[in-house]
């Protein structure tokens, strides 16, 4: 008789947590190295925005929201690998608009191009954190 190798769902849950849970605390660890890098390379270290009260929910909820959204990439689309190669990018490029939109602005106090460029590459560091988790934590494709 054949074995069938199926996980019981609290496990698959358990693994989910898991997996996220390591996302949020490399991506948190990482964005906080990005911040001082920027306040090391001139960026004010009054910029709120590259302080953590403010950057860690913001990563949190990116990451959360990137994992809703892969999710119902992965469920809904007949080619999810080829629907996600292609969103990936173009949403992390979308991401970095109010970045853009705050240089051009300034409507921050001590927004400098080497402060919404450390907060630019925030976003490249939770993506390039949260697509292997969603690989391993998502639905499989």
């Amino acid at each position: 008789m054949a074995s069938v190798n199926v996980q019981h769902p609290v496990a698959i849950g358990r693994r989910r947590l898991t997996v996220l849970a390591a996302a949020a605390v490399v991506a948190v660890a990482l964005n906080y190295l990005v911040a001082l890098g920027a306040v090391a390379l001139g960026a004010d270290e009054s910029f709120r925005p590259l302080t953590a009260p403010v950057f860690i929910p913001f990563t949190l909820i990116g990451l959360a929201a990137g994992f809703a959204g892969w999710r119902t990439v992965v469920r809904r689309s007949a080619r999810p690998a080829a629907a996600l190669r292609v969103l990936v990018p173009v949403v992390l490029v979308l991401s970095m608009i109010p970045d853009l939109l705050l240089l051009a602005t300034k409507f921050i106090p001590d927004t400098s191009g080497t402060a919404v460029a450390g907060l630019m590459f925030m976003h490249v560091v939770v993506t390039a954190v949260a697509v292997p988790a969603y690989r391993v934590a998502g639905p499989k494709m």
